[in-house]
């Protein structure tokens, strides 16, 4: 018995030794991320320099952080998933003291033994250099003393800071860096970043989208209350001709150039190049959608009527594990009954489903690119007929939305095609007398752009082929609405993420059931889960 017991020890031992060996192998490559800062490069205006932190670390309670997760621009650029660095891109070559070109610098967290006892291993200077492919890369407190002249350009581009980064030990965390940067940039301490954003668009305004640019100040007046007091946005908004405005222009213009610092270029630049996938990045956004739409499947045999919410979270997650997804893209939403008519629902702690829909809005991330798939259905395994009745509006609107997703179609098609079917059936259904009063149950918008953020970065314009979008119209009935009460609780999103091609929309999570007929269908598949039974606490 005691060589029995030893011999599994030794290979329980021996398997681990090969997993904690065994990483994953298909992360984006060196290449990739350099050609995207070469494809940034192409996009700058002449003697730009551009200037990229890495994310904050951020506290949960205590000693105890939150699980470390990098700036999607950042990551985007560099590949490097570890806090307290900046990335600085020149449009043009430098030269330095020694004669040496380069159009780009990577200030890293520095190697610490002690430090990675605790928290993992760190690239460091060699590691940056060898498997990011950064020919010039120092530590982070080199920052501070390298001789770099920001007064020198006429742009220094940047994504302006939110202030939620704490000042840590040691001479090198973000906070130094930012402070560093802020001193080598001569940084105003009013500077406004929406506000530079706005003069922006009125120095590059034209008469024919003057309008638009008046909604964009109030919009912001509005969210952020220390505009108001700014002339020349208030100026701009009150002009009622061209000339007027032109002449504001003029004085927009002085004030832009009195700085050379802009938070604007840069959010602009990589929304052109976010939207657009590579092949590289569809291939992963795939593995993440699959993978969500596996939990989906998992869920609909699993699904009984005792289940809670946060049981039906905890099998999409624990299947999301298996795959080797690192994370959740955002909170997990699963709503019963009239939870599912809060859009943004995470609290998820409804003890038993009962005979409700279940609302279920997860996607999986995996390496940096996640998912956002949806699914509505009865936790009994069958729809009741008003269940069913809203539950294919959503799904006609749905299949509109997606046939209008094709190239050159305008960002707002498919929720004009959705809206349209969703107006005109509740309308048939007496719980609407006007097609207006369809917002109250459609509040939100069909598509957003997916990648490395669930609301991905991108310019909203026209579609274009290699684009990956959602499209999710919902109907949601809260109880005590303005309707028969037969339709109180009932709330049902449909969620699919789209590939945008030339040859039409392909609908990546489409192996996820998505039919009422086929949920139904699916729930009644045996699951794995079935026998799997824990013991009762207390």
């Amino acid at each position: 018995m005691r060589r029995i017991i030893l011999s599994l020890l030794l290979t329980a031992l021996n398997f681990g030794g090969v997993i904690s060996q065994n990483t994953p192998t298909d992360y984006l490559p060196s290449d990739f991320h350099k050609a995207r800062r070469d494809a940034v490069r192409e996009k700058l205006p002449p003697n730009t320099a551009v200037v990229l932190f890495a994310n904050a670390e951020r506290n949960r309670a205590n000693d105890v952080d939150y699980l470390y997760h990098q700036d999607p621009n950042f990551y985007y650029l560099t590949g490097y998933k570890e806090p307290n660095a900046v990335l600085v891109i020149f449009s043009e070559p430098q030269t330095d003291a020694s004669g040496n070109s380069f159009d780009e610098i990577f200030y890293v967290q520095e190697r610490d033994a002690r430090a990675e006892q605790w928290t993992g291993k760190r690239l460091g200077v060699e590691g940056v250099k060898g498997k990011l492919g950064f020919d010039m890369a120092f530590n982070g407190s080199e920052f501070a003393n390298f001789p770099l002249d920001f007064k020198s350009f006429d742009n220094v581009s940047f994504v302006d800071f939110q202030n939620d980064y704490r000042d840590k030990s040691g001479t090198a965390d973000l906070f130094d860096l930012i402070k560093t940067f802020k001193i080598k940039a001569n940084y105003p301490a009013d500077y406004n970043p929406v506000r530079n954003q706005l003069y922006q668009q009125i120095a590059e305004a034209t008469a024919k989208n003057s309008d638009d640019i008046v909604k964009a100040i109030e919009r912001s007046q509005n969210r952020y209350p220390e505009l108001k007091d700014d002339e020349l946005l208030n100026d701009f908004v009150d002009a009622n001709n061209d000339e007027i405005r032109d002449e504001i222009k003029n004085k927009v213009l002085v004030v832009q150039r009195s700085s050379n610092l802009d938070s604007s270029i840069l959010p602009k630049v990589m929304a052109e190049l976010r939207q657009d996938k590579t092949p590289e990045e569809i291939k992963l956004l795939k593995k993440a959608v699959e993978i969500s739409c596996v939990g989906q499947i998992e869920v609909m045999k699993a699904m009984h009527t005792n289940m809670s919410e946060t049981e039906i979270q905890g099998v999409h997650e624990y299947v999301y594990k298996i795959y080797g997804a690192e994370y959740e893209g955002y909170p997990s939403i699963v709503g019963g009954g009239n939870n599912g008519c809060i859009l943004h629902y995470v609290e998820n702690n409804k003890t038993q489903v009962g005979d409700d829909l279940v609302l279920m809005d997860l996607g999986a991330e995996y390496h940096g690119y996640t998912a956002d798939v949806t699914r509505t259905i009865p936790a009994n395994g069958k729809f009741s007929p008003e269940q069913k009745a809203i539950y294919d509006i959503v799904y006609d609107a749905q299949e509109a939305g997606i046939k209008a997703s094709v190239v050159g179609a305008s960002f707002r098609d498919p929720h004009n095609a959705a809206l349209e079917v969703v107006s005109n059936r509740l309308m048939e259904l007496g719980i609407i007398k006007d097609a207006k009063e369809a917002r109250t149950y459609f509040p939100h918008g069909t598509s957003h752009y997916l990648g490395l953020d669930v609301h991905d970065a991108g310019t909203y314009q026209a579609f274009k082929s290699n684009q990956v979008i959602t499209v999710e119209p919902g109907i949601y009935i809260p109880e005590g609405s303005d309707c028969d009460k037969k339709w109180w609780g009932i709330a049902v999103r449909i969620e699919d993420d789209i590939l945008i091609t030339d040859n039409g929309p392909v609908n990546l999570s489409g192996m996820a059931p998505r039919s009422a007929e086929a949920i139904e269908a699916m729930m009644k598949q045996p699951s794995p889960l079935d026998a799997f039974k824990l013991p009762t606490l207390d």
